[in-house]
């Protein structure tokens, strides 16, 4: 019994929601999502309002009667079928603007660039959008948008009582966020800075983690933390915090980490849609990253793995920012005949020891390369479930390149000095490989 009560307090991991693809005509969608809420309405669902149908999208069809105006309606309309006419011709204008924003769609194919903070805010907006039930606190996300502008614009899209804005005090809005979910919002909770959240280490911990357990399943905790964090440029030492290494060891919570605009959105409209309560690790260097996403609704699984580069001679495991000294890496080795695998772990907990060992089985040598530090880091653990697991197939003694175990300085050079370089990583390779 224990053991199964264990195993339930990550409940439902891998059951993330399936992606629901959105219509290329955003008004279509939207008079779609109406129609849904309106069903749920009848049965007095999450979506429901008491005479009155609760468009979730910016289009939708409001022609209803209330029970208690009846009188008012039949004295201006005599006749019900005139109402419905009227009905009628307003569905028939939200179909023809649907038709126009399709044709319009259709004509700008291969999606749309974003900025990684934009992507972040897309998610949000839709999610918001298609549940009333999501919500953001934190300081500042209101009407100044958040620090890094990652809520620019929703206080005025869905009001102060969605996007609420706290005190400075992360213990209390952490904790606000919890007791939010244990009652069944879906709360995302961010932190103006990463290292600001050891502040709500006890909410994290003997809460949000551990509350599905402790209440024998009787609550969930569908939360989400989000916010910067890493090395960025000379914020200092407690401005530069990597808290990976302190939430790994939280029993029921999951950890990711974004990298690009496409997997940010991805993994945050998943993260919202998770049961469990899950940690979004944002690097402060890469909110300005450019790509261009999908115009289509999609999301990216929590337990998943992303192949970034196939290769035969070498495994290299990254995630966050190191992606980018990686692959920079990668140039100079290829140049030097080398062949290396890259993947973005993106998972931080648990891993995707699925990919990852396919990719062993090939290579037979690892390389980890992380931005947290090396004493009870992502790497250590990464590297003990290798061992555990794929010792026969290795060639080599996996290598792990880690940040030093020292506050990180405000001078630039000695930054620099402190987190793996590309250099380093072009010779750890050559030294596994020969």
């Amino acid at each position: 019994m224990a053991a199964a009560a264990a195993s339930s307090t990550l409940h439902g991991v891998g059951a993330v929601a399936s992606a629901k693809p959105r219509s290329a005509a955003p008004a279509a969608a939207a008079a779609r999502r109406s129609v849904r809420v309106a069903a749920a309405s009848a049965k007095g669902g999450p979506g429901s309002a008491r005479g009155r149908l609760v468009a979730r999208g910016a289009v939708a069809v409001t022609c209803w009667l209330h029970p208690l105006s009846s009188s008012v309606m039949c004295s201006r309309f005599p006749r019900r079928a005139d109402l419905f006419a009227l009905c009628g011709v307003a569905v028939r204008r939200v179909q023809a603007k649907a038709d126009e924003a399709a044709a319009a769609a259709g004509s700008k194919p291969g999606g749309h660039e974003v900025l990684m903070f934009e992507a972040l805010r897309e998610a949000l907006i839709e999610e918001m959008n298609l549940d009333p039930t999501v919500c953001v606190m934190g300081e500042d996300v209101g009407h100044y948008g958040g620090s890094y502008k990652v809520t620019k614009g929703l206080a005025d899209m869905f009001g102060d009582l969605r996007v609420l804005d706290t005190p400075i005090a992360e213990n209390s809005f952490t904790g606000m966020g919890v007791g939010a979910a244990m009652k069944g919002l879906r709360p995302v909770v961010e932190g103006m800075n990463m290292g600001f959240l050891l502040l709500a280490y006890n909410q994290i911990s003997n809460n949000c983690g551990m509350l599905h357990y402790t209440s024998g399943g009787q609550f969930k905790i569908p939360v989400v933390i989000r916010g910067p964090g890493g090395v960025g440029r000379q914020l200092g030492a407690e401005h530069s915090q990597r808290l990976e290494s302190y939430f790994q060891s939280i029993p029921g919570l999951q950890m990711v980490a974004c990298s690009t605009p496409y997997n940010a959105k991805g993994l945050m409209k998943a993260a919202i849609r998770s049961e469990n309560p899950v940690v979004l690790f944002e690097h402060v260097l890469l909110y300005n990253l450019k790509e261009k996403i999908p115009d289509e609704e999609y999301i990216c699984c929590l337990e998943e793995a992303e192949m970034v580069r196939p290769g035969e001679h070498v495994t290299i495991l990254t995630y966050s920012r190191m992606r980018y000294h990686v692959m920079q890496a990668a140039k100079t080795l290829v140049n030097k005949g080398y062949d290396p695998e890259v993947i973005d772990i993106r998972s931080l907990k648990p891993f995707d020891l699925h990919t990852i060992g396919n990719s062993i089985k090939k290579t037979h040598r690892v390389l980890i390369v992380e931005e947290c530090m090396r004493t009870g880091g992502i790497g250590a653990s990464l590297r003990s479930a290798i061992i555990d697991n794929f010792w026969d197939y290795l060639d080599a003694p996996v290598m792990c390149l880690s940040s030093q175990d020292v506050p990180t300085p405000y001078a630039a050079t000695l930054e620099d000095a402190t987190v793996v370089q590309p250099a380093q990583i072009v010779a750890a390779v050559e030294q596994i490989c020969q």
